[in-house]
C-alpha cells in the first residue's frame, strides 16, 4: 500500500462483524483458561496478551501501522518520545558502553545522553552534524555501541546526511538510531537510507493535535545481532531474567530488538502508552499524509517573509534555498520537511520576548508540529539547562525563535508575524 493508504488502514484491518473503528481495549488484564497457556506467555513460547503494561491490542495494531509506515520490521509504543530515545539506546547499551551522537538533538534528548545515561555508565560523544569524516571517526571508540542523531534537529533545524552517519556505524558494526519527529515516514523514511531503528515522539505530528504524549521506535529488522555477537551480549546471550532466551536467535533479525524492548524493559520500567492515547494516535495518523504537506506549504511561506525582513538576522528552513542544510533536504526531504521555521531576531534576546509576546495567532507553548500555531525561545526553555558552548553546538543562539506553523490560513499566520516584527 502506498503511505497515503497506510495512515488510513494499516495496522487494523477488521473482520467480518468486527469493529470497523481501532476498539480501545481499556484492560490492565487478560482471561486464560488455564495456568499452562499463561505460562507459556511468560515463556515467550506463545503471542498473546496478559498484562497491558508489557502489550495491548491497541497499541499494537498503532505500532504496526507506524511501522508499516516507516519500512520496518516491529514497532511498539511509548509513553512519550523520551521513553522511545532511552528504549532504543539502552536496549543495546549497559554499564561500559559509549554512543555517538549528533549534537543537534532535542534538549530534553541531549539530557538523556549527557547526564542521566551518564550515570547509568553509559558515556556519549557529541559530534557536530556538519563534522568531517575523520572528525566523525575520531568519535567512535571499542565500546561504542550505537549512533544517534535526528533527521531534522530539534530546533536548529541541522539535517542529519544518514547515509553518512550509517556508513559510519555500520563500518563499526554499530546500528543507526534516527529520531524521524520532525520530517514523519510520509517525508523522509531513514530505513531507506541505511537507518537501522527509527524513533518518534507520537506527541507532534503523527498526532497532531496536541492531545496525547506518546513515543514510537521501528526496527528495520536488518540489523545483523548474531554477526557482532560480542557487541550486543543483551540480544545474543540468555536472558536470565526470561528463562534464559537468547532474543536473536529465538526471534531472528525481524523480532530480536522489539521483542527485548517488550518483554525486558518495558516489563521493567513500564513506560507504556496508554490504549486510550494509542486510539487518539491513531487518529492523528489517518490524516497525516494531508496534514504535512499543509504544515510544510505554512513553514516555507513564513520562512520566505521572514528572510526578507531587516528584523531577522538569520532564518533556518532546510527547504528554503539557499539555507545551509538545503541540499541535504533536495536529498532527503524532496518533498518537504516540516512545519518548524527557526529564526533569529536582529535585535537580540529581548527582541525575541517582545516578538513572543506581541503574537496574537500564534501561542508561546512548550510544543510543536501540531494544528495550531506554536512558538518557543529554547534557550530559555527547552534548552535552557545547557551552557552557552553547548547551546552553540547545538546551533542554537540567544536570540533564536522556534515557530511551529499550524493548519491556519497562510495570509493570516504571515500577517500576525508581521505585526509582532513591528513591536519587536
Amino acid at each position: 500500500m502506498s503511505i497515503d493508504t497506510t495512515c488510513v488502514q494499516g495496522g487494523y484491518r477488521p473482520g467480518n462483524g468486527e469493529p470497523r473503528q481501532l476498539p480501545i481495549i481499556q484492560s490492565t488484564t487478560f482471561k486464560y483458561d488455564t495456568s499452562e497457556q499463561m505460562g507459556r506467555l511468560f515463556d515467550l513460547e506463545e503471542t498473546g496478551y496478559f498484562y497491558t503494561r508489557l502489550q495491548n491490542p491497541t497499541n499494537d495494531a498503532v505500532a504496526a501501522k507506524i511501522a508499516q509506515l516507516e519500512g520496518g520490521a516491529a514497532g511498539m509504543l511509548t509513553s512519550s518520545g523520551q521513553a522511545a530515545n532511552f528504549f532504543a539506546l539502552f536496549n543495546i547499551c549497559e554499564a561500559g558502553s559509549h554512543v555517538v551522537a549528533s549534537s543537534a538533538i532535542y534538549g530534553g534528548t541531549y539530557n538523556l545522553l549527557a547526564h542521566t545515561m551518564a550515570k547509568m555508565g553509559i558515556e556519549s560523544t557529541f559530534v557536530s552534524p556538519d563534522c568531517t569524516d575523520e572528525e566523525l571517526e575520531a568519535a567512535f571508540r571499542p565500546n561504542t555501541r550505537a549512533v544517534f542523531g535526528e533527521t531534522i534537529a530539534n530546533p536548529a533545524l541541522a539535517v542529519l546526511d544518514i547515509e553518512r552517519f550509517a556508513a559510519a556505524a555500520h563500518a563499526h558494526n554499530v546500528p543507526l538510531i534516527v529520531d524521524n519527529t520532525f520530517p514523519t515516514p510520509v517525508n523522509c523514511r531513514p530505513i531507506e537510507w541505511g537507518a537501522d531503528i527509527v524513533t518518534h515522539s507520537t506527541t507532534k505530528y503523527m498526532d497532531g493535535h496536541g492531545a496525547g504524549v506518546g513515543g514510537a521506535i521501528v526496527d528495520s529488522g536488518k540489523f545483523d545481532w548474531m554477526a557482532h555477537a560480542d557487541l550486543f551480549p543483551g540480544l545474543t546471550t540468555p536472558d536470565e531474567s526470561y528463562h534464559g532466551v537468547v532474543y536473536a536467535e529465538k526471534f531472528g533479525l525481524e523480532g530480536a530488538f522489539i521483542t527485548k524492548a517488550t518483554s525486558q524493559l518495558m516489563r521493567d520500567f513500564g513506560s507504556i502508552q496508554s490504549p486510550q492515547n494509542a486510539f487518539i494516535l491513531n487518529l492523528g495518523l489517518e490524516s497525516l499524509h494531508v496534514r504535512m504537506p499543509r504544515h510544510c506549504e505554512n513553514g516555507m511561506a513564513v520562512a520566505k517573509f521572514l528572510q526578507g525582513s531587516d528584523k531577522v538576522s538569520g532564518v533556518r528552513f532546510p527547504s528554503l534555498p539557499g539555507d545551509p542544510y538545503h541540499e541535504l533536504a533536495e536529498k532527503y526531504l524532496p518533498n518537504g520537511s516540516c512545519g518548524v521555521v527557526s529564526f533569529e531576531l536582529a535585535g537580540g534576546r529581548k527582541a525575541a520576548e517582545r516578538f513572543m509576546a506581541a503574537l496574537k495567532i500564534a501561542a508561546i507553548e512548550t510544543h510543536v508540529a501540531d494544528a495550531r500555531t506554536c512558538c518557543l525561545h529554547p534557550a530559555s526553555s527547552t534548552h535552557r539547562q545547557m551552557t552557552d558552548d553547548e547551546l552553540m553546538a547545538a546551533g542554537i543562539s540567544p536570540a533564536m525563535v522556534r515557530m511551529s506553523c499550524g493548519l491556519e490560513g497562510t495570509d493570516d499566520l504571515v500577517a500576525d508575524i508581521a505585526q509582532a516584527l513591528e513591536q519587536a
